[in-house]
């Protein structure tokens, strides 16, 4: 006679366990409140029964429980809403969906249940929780109840696991094919049967351990178990018994009084498994309680404050709508997101830098989520992206209850003060404050420019030294005697080094090794390095140095570059630690010397004064937007020559600080075929980090003007095609669209369209971007209003990034960095322009034979071209085809580590227009508030 193993006792016991270490966790962590949601659609009588029962089991041991009860009319989109609803509350430790969903629509049942936070599906029939059990990853990952509560009742038999045999018949999601992995992973050995096994009587018999779940009355028979076996009936069946009031009787999937004959231990039904399911949904809500508690103790865990926006119509303009905020102190900020005082260097009240010692505290603390904004091929105008950015991420923060860190670039001064002015964002989606975000910030750009320039001096100064002394009384002035004693600096031995010569002491070399040590010989045709400042000054384009009388005749044409296009400014973009910048630094190729050998700042010697001079610089800025999330602001490479996006250090960071279910958002320059590209192939590969969806932004101006629109001019009226509707010229234009999506999924990234939406835009063109972007392949497209509504405007955008980036991710790269540079640059143009193939020059074929021939060959490459086409030619909007792309020039930025082809012409130093945005910007005396910024 078997015993009888009551689900009821045992469950009681769990539950009051659980009570009392609720209590002790109470008196220990005041907030302490496991919070249990139950979703429920509709309203079935037997549903409404297990609710009744949860709730009530809730109550009595101190959880906090929820029932939202949806109706039956709702839709699958409100059911999924409510769900991420709980997913961001932060007193929600727990969300389970009652099944089934009694919805007069459609409604996958198995997208909601996935629609809950991994950590939260105390059900544990999530996709990442069930594969995680699958591969026996117990402790990380949630185990279904019904299942847990069958192993618990197993183990209060006494009765031993491991090395039995078990048999489980049922092979449903929920309880059978959990039930397996479970026991499989407490070393039983475990067959698996289903209604359609063969002989499955007399495998039952192998059974020292029976699990029932395939949902037939008394399907078990007596004669099938073997003697002394354990057995769990998950059955709930209804059969006919005119005894009962009802009509019905409940039984299980066993023939119990036949088999409580023959076996040890069985459960009854009801009060055997049942019980036990409602215990251990309790017992899993409390443990996903207690993680999160550790999780605030840790670091991924925000006490962050938003700040409300008083939103106003019309909107104001960009810099009154900042100036109306009040910004957290810096220091607030820096406390909420959990960084340490001795990490955050304060400038101010309203902006800090961070110290890169927070990679090493939190270097076990897995990252966030990492998404990348970007554009289809843009206007003249811009359509948005810096809006974009920072209004997904005040949606991600302040909305929707998500740790999330905007990562942006530094604008330059030039622009600010030129024609396009700031790029805090726009509207009510702004970093704040404004005035310091585009005016100097920390003096980053100002440590670029002096680092810099003190490169190219020394180029100079040192040509014009080899020139006007002999070997020896140069290599006296370098290796000087100082009281008797002649020493190597450090870089000096690096390049006796780099020079094959292994001597120490500087009397030791001969003439022929003092002349290679002294001697660069530089070939001023071949000098790349130019001198740099970050103000638009067309004139000097083209100048003539080396004119003063103390200059001896040496003069050169050279010319000044926009500081932001530095490769000082790329290398800190790049950049993975001090140790990286000071070596890139070292490697930047200069000139090439008389014998074609490559010049490095390190053979000038120049290389650690310059990362002394960027020491400050290489730390992230910290700062905010308008509704009071972090933002980084640091490194604004330019987005042609250089790959035009902010540093690998800030999203590093950003992504330790926010947590494994936090988001990092972070800008790629121009559009998707520029600025996404080598944001894939140059920054994530020298990063390592892995993206997780792209958001692409896309106007109804930009589509029109693809589609064969009038030409879009900075500074005139739009022509009335852009501020009526026009939906033949939005179909028409959606091609560049479609080919953007296809850029990004040829990365294995998941793409989500943000449909920035413009006041003279109609529903219609709107509603068929977003049709046509879904048909493209876009893993969603989502209209926005964050320019005039902030973060609340992007609240759909910010969930459905949130779907998108829960998706598996299948990242790759276009090209292996080991091929050929010609081909290399073929497969860009190609894949991504659209390109027949490419038509390399002979002047740039040169220089890739240079290149490769010095050892540079396996870089990734930096495509420079136009951001109004995807083609090289500006003029050819749409999705060209039948082109073939000129290589015109090849160059080689070896610090930042790649190489860049240009297709076209490219100025590095922009002009100021006949009407600069300066005319606009003042500042009164009185209360010293900057006006006229934009």
């Amino acid at each position: 006679m078997a015993k009888l193993l009551s689900g009821k006792d045992i469950s009681e016991d769990i539950r009051n366990k659980l009570k009392e270490e609720i209590d002790a966790l109470k008196t220990k962590f005041k907030d302490f409140e496991p919070g249990l949601a139950i979703v429920q659609v509709g309203g079935r009588e037997d549903s409404n029964v297990y609710i009744g029962q949860k709730l009530k089991n809730a109550a009595e041991i101190g959880v906090s429980a929820w029932h939202i009860n949806l109706p039956q009319t709702c839709t699958q989109a409100e059911v999924i809403k409510a769900v991420e609803k709980l997913n961001a509350d932060p007193k929600v430790h727990g969300i389970i969906v009652q099944l089934p969903l009694d919805s007069i629509n459609e409604i996958d049942a198995h997208l909601v249940t996935n629609t809950i936070h991994p950590e939260k599906d105390v059900d544990g029939l999530h996709v990442e929780n069930s594969g995680k059990l699958s591969r026996g990853d117990l402790g990380n990952c949630i185990i279904p109840c019904t299942p847990r509560g069958c192993l618990e009742l197993i183990q209060r038999t006494g009765e031993k696991v491991e090395g039995r045999i078990a048999v489980v018949i049922g092979r449903s999601k929920i309880v059978g094919s959990p039930m397996s992995d479970l026991l499989k992973w407490h070393h039983a050995t475990v067959i698996q049967c289903h209604s359609k096994t063969a002989d499955l009587a007399d495998i039952v018999k192998l059974a020292d351990i029976l699990v029932a779940a395939i949902g037939k009355a008394e399907f078990v028979k007596a004669n099938w178990l073997k003697p002394g076996a354990v057995v769990i009936d998950c059955g709930i069946n209804y059969v006919q018994d005119d005894t009962k009031k009802s009509g019905k009787r409940l039984v299980g999937d066993v023939d119990f009084e036949a088999a409580k004959e023959v076996s040890s231990w069985i459960t009854p039904v009801p009060g055997g498994v049942g019980p036990m399911t409602v215990a251990m949904l309790l017992q899993n809500t409390v443990e996903q309680a207690k993680k999160t508690m550790l999780s605030a103790v840790a670091n991924d865990s925000w006490k962050f404050r938003p700040l409300p926006i008083s939103l106003k119509k019309p909107v104001p303009s960009d810099i009154d709508i900042a100036q109306a905020q009040n910004p957290k102190p810096i220091d607030e900020l820096a406390r909420e997101i959990n960084l340490l005082p001795d990490e955050v260097d304060l400038y101010g009240k309203k902006k800090a830098k961070v110290s890169l010692t927070v990679l090493d505290r939190l270097k076990t603390q897995k990252n966030g989520r990492y998404v990348v904004v970007t554009g289809i091929t843009p206007t003249p105008l811009g359509e948005g992206k810096s809006t974009t950015t920072i209004g997904l991420t005040q949606a991600l923060g302040a909305h929707l209850g998500k740790n999330v860190f905007a990562c942006v670039r530094q604008p330059s001064q030039g622009p600010t003060f030129g024609i396009k002015g700031g790029a805090a964002g726009g509207g009510y989606s702004q970093v704040i404050p404004m005035e310091e975000f585009n005016l100097h910030l920390t003096g980053d750009i100002h440590a670029i420019t002096a680092a810099n320039n003190l490169l190219a001096a020394q180029i100079d100064a040192r040509m014009f030294h080899e020139a006007t002394q002999s070997n020896d009384a140069l290599y006296k002035r370098l290796v000087p005697d100082i009281k008797g004693k002649r020493t190597f600096s450090k870089i000096q031995l690096a390049r006796l080094k780099k020079l094959g010569i292994d001597k120490l002491e500087p009397n030791d070399l001969t003439p022929e090794e003092v002349k290679k040590f002294v001697r660069l010989d530089i070939d001023p045709s071949t000098i790349t390095w130019q001198r740099v400042m970050d103000t638009n000054d067309r004139f000097l384009r083209l100048i003539t140095i080396g004119q003063g009388p103390e200059e001896k005749g040496h003069t050169r044409q050279c010319q000044f570059d926009i500081a932001v296009s530095s490769e000082i400014m790329a290398i800190l973009a790049l950049t993975t630690s001090l140790q990286d910048m000071r070596e890139r630094l070292g490697k930047m190729v200069v000139a090439s010397s008389k014998d074609g050998i490559p010049i490095t700042a390190e053979d000038l010697g120049v290389c650690g004064a310059l990362a002394v001079l960027m020491k400050d610089a290489i730390k992230p800025n910290l700062m905010q937007t308008l509704e009071g999330t972090p933002v980084f602001v640091h490194a604004g490479p330019f987005a042609n020559i250089a790959h035009g996006n902010s540093s690998i250090l800030a999203d590093k960071i950003a992504l330790k600080l926010v947590g494994e279910n936090g988001f990092v958002v972070t800008e790629a320059g121009f559009g998707a075929d520029i600025g996404m590209e080598k944001f894939f192939n140059i920054k994530c590969r020298y990063s390592g980090l892995v993206p997780s969806a792209v958001c692409l932004v896309a106007t109804v101006r930009a589509i029109k003007t693809h589609g064969g629109g009038p030409t879009v001019t900075a500074g005139l009226p739009l022509p009335k095609e852009y501020r009526e509707e026009n939906l033949e010229l939005v179909t028409n234009g959606c091609c560049n669209l479609q080919k953007q999506i296809e850029n990004a999924n040829k990365f294995g990234v998941p793409v989500v369209v943000a449909i920035n939406r413009f006041e003279s835009d109609t529903i219609a063109e709107l509603e068929l971007v977003q049709k046509m972007a879904r048909e493209a392949g876009a893993f969603d497209a989502v209209i926005c209003n964050h320019w005039a509504e902030g973060g609340a405007g992007a609240v759909a955008l910010a969930e459905a990034i949130d779907r998108a980036t829960r998706q598996p991710s299948n990242f790759k790269f276009l090209y292996d960095v080991k091929l050929p540079i010609e081909e290399k640059i073929s497969i860009i143009a190609k894949e991504i322009y659209g390109a027949d193939g490419i038509n390399v020059l002979p002047a740039a074929q040169e220089q890739i034979d240079r290149y490769k021939k010095q050892g540079f060959n396996d870089l990734p490459i930096c495509m420079a071209k136009t951001h109004l086409s995807l083609s090289h030619d500006a003029a050819q909007k749409g999705r060209p085809t039948g082109f073939t792309v000129p290589i015109r020039v090849v160059r080689a930025s070896i610090g930042a580590g790649f190489i860049y082809p240009l297709l076209g012409t490219m100025s590095t130093m922009p002009g100021l227009p006949t009407r600069p945005c300066f005319y606009d910007i003042d500042i009164d005396p009185e209360t010293e508030e900057i006006v006229g910024l934009s």
